[in-house]
């Protein structure tokens, strides 16, 4: 074996030992069907979260950012892989099956689990020396072989193939029913705790733990909340509070808002273990959503539809940056970025190369930050191939190119044109007036499917037009 390449598996098998100030930390907090406006920074006046605001204000706040999916599955793995899923073929949540089999065509061809030919941050930051934790929901496979420690993880908290706890309540159990077959899976969350626990609250003590544990030398902690997901459970007198409001001032569920503050004093939590440590400093925080909020959850106004959908509702996302010496606190930047940005930006962050042949979709956010750069990409892309059943979810590609957003949908077929900067609800459709444009939209639109041999749906010859499915524009617009 030649020594060039006993000294590159030496480099991957042995990671670098390096100190907590040789290179920034990196916490990447994920929040599980989080609305764009469901934070008092994003316009909010009914949610409360004066930590995650702090968090903002300290920080840069993204106006145009998106989630990789408007499903939860896709985006994770486009965040952890830095390749849009259509790429990956990981393009619908999962355990997926065939939920309409009578429908006019078939789903597009998916995988079950996150490929293991894909480098993932966690693995690259592994690589550079850095402590690796994924603590809460991971969704991207099971067991026995595609779980965070199989995928670059040296600590793994709560993460299973599930994409819901049981209860977000000790003892966390759930009763899960598999459409397809009926069959009934019972499974714990996690397998301890105490009486009363709750779990949110349980993976931001875990999170601490893991950096007080390791803030003696650079870790990447990846605290991925199984909330503000179903089911809606939060605590009895956080509740209380938000049903004294009344109805009409309400912007969403009083169980759902008491999730979302219990996810804010999570972050406050962690972000005073950083402070407590010495560690705030020299730390990266990252806080996102992996989809839009859930429509019978939240009111997603001004954007048009929910978490399924491929209108804004389903796929802009909260996006909050904190990088010391690099964001300039309280800056709110529009250009359009998406979930495959992180992975770059966090290489940048530990000080290591970027490894543009795996983030392939993903740009280094920082020299926008820092207001030195604007981003070199013409586009951004959606594909999901597949029915579900949130409201006004067809099977649907997308492109955004400026202000202007292409939807082609497949079932029914069609081309809907928006001018976000002008109609952030999409209510006018603008194809039939501006058919040159619709169409070079489109044709770009394919020439990228292409591109990532994007999987396409079929003619389906078990077709029943009887079949009941979900109705195109079942949610009202705003």
């Amino acid at each position: 074996m030649a020594v060039a390449t006993i000294c590159t598996i030496a480099i991957l098998c042995c990671p670098t030992t390096l100190t907590a100030q040789d290179h920034k930390n990196i916490v990447l907090i994920l929040i599980d069907d989080l609305g764009w406006s469901d934070l008092g920074c994003q316009g909010s006046s009914y949610y409360q979260t004066p930590h995650i605001d702090q968090l903002a204000a300290s920080g840069a706040r993204f106006t145009d950012a998106y989630a990789a999916c408007a499903v939860c599955t896709p985006t994770r793995a486009a965040i952890l892989t830095g390749k849009y899923p259509a790429r990956t073929l990981l393009t619908d949540w999962l355990p997926s099956g065939r939920w309409h089999p009578q429908a006019k065509l078939r789903s597009g061809r998916f995988l079950r689990s996150l490929p293991f030919e894909e480098v993932t941050l966690a693995e690259a930051l592994r690589a550079a020396g850095y402590r690796t934790a994924s603590v809460g929901k991971w969704h991207l496979g099971s067991e026995p072989f595609s779980l965070p420690q199989h995928h670059g993880f040296d600590v793994n908290i709560a993460g299973n193939g599930h994409g819901a706890p049981g209860s977000y309540f000790f003892p966390y159990q759930g009763n899960w029913k598999i459409p397809s077959t009926g069959q009934r899976v019972r499974w714990n969350t996690l397998p301890d705790g105490e009486p009363g626990e709750y779990l949110t609250d349980r993976l931001t003590d875990e999170a601490i733990k893991f950096v007080e544990e390791n803030r003696d030398r650079p870790f990447f902690l990846y605290l991925s909340h199984y909330g503000v997901h179903t089911p809606l459970q939060a605590k009895p007198d956080m509740v209380a509070r938000y049903e004294k409001i009344p109805e009409k001032q309400r912007q969403g569920h009083p169980v759902y808002a008491a999730m979302v503050e219990s996810i804010d004093q999570s972050v406050g939590r962690v972000l005073e273990s950083l402070e407590q440590n010495s560690l705030l400093n020299n730390t990266v925080v990252i806080f996102t959503s992996d989809n839009g909020g859930f429509y019978k959850a939240t009111d997603n106004a001004p954007l048009r539809a929910n978490k399924g959908a491929y209108y804004e509702g389903g796929i802009r996302v909260p996006l909050i940056i904190r990088w010391p010496g690099v964001t300039k606190a309280g800056s709110v930047l529009e250009e359009p970025v998406t979930s495959t940005d992180l992975y770059p930006t966090c290489l940048a962050a530990a000080g290591q190369p970027l490894r543009p042949h795996q983030h392939r979709d993903g740009l280094n956010l920082q020299g926008l930050m820092n207001g030195r750069d604007s981003l070199d990409r013409d586009a951004l892309y959606w594909h999901f191939p597949h029915y579900n059943g949130h409201p006004s979810s067809v099977p649907s590609s997308v492109i955004r190119r400026g202000p202007w957003k292409l939807i082609e949908t497949f079932d029914p077929e069609g081309l809907e044109l928006y001018h976000l900067e002008e109609d952030l609800g999409e209510s006018q459709d603008l194809a039939t007036d501006r058919p040159q444009l619709a169409k070079e939209l489109s044709t770009q639109l394919a020439e990228w499917r292409r591109q990532v041999n994007a999987q396409m749906m079929e003619p389906n010859p078990d077709y029943d037009p009887k079949a009941k499915l979900p109705k195109k524009g079942q949610q009202k617009k705003p």
